[in-house]
């Protein structure tokens, strides 16, 4: 596989592994679970995942992702004023 001069595996792309696109929906937990945010998880991969809010002012920095039942640990990488992209730890 051929990378850019960045490093990223993908032309265009700061990412090392491609997502895939999914529209699930998504809770994000935080503060002992008394703080919940829900919206919906627009591409994902093993390590990361974009995700869509009305307004992303109220998701914190790190926090746990809850689609499907299953919970995730997770961080935020970047965010703009609808979207966040973030990376799975632990």
């Amino acid at each position: 596989m051929e990378t850019t001069d960045s490093g990223a595996a993908f032309a265009g792309e700061r990412r090392i592994e491609r997502r895939r696109r999914v529209l699930r929906g998504a809770t994000l937990r935080f503060n002992g679970g008394f703080g919940v945010v829900e919206g919906l998880m627009r591409d994902e991969s093993e390590h990361g995942a974009q995700m869509s809010f009305g307004d992303t002012t109220g998701v914190p920095q790190g926090f746990e992702v809850v689609v499907n039942g299953a919970a995730r640990a997770a961080l935020v990488r970047w965010r703009s004023t609808t979207l966040i992209g973030v990376q799975f730890v632990a």
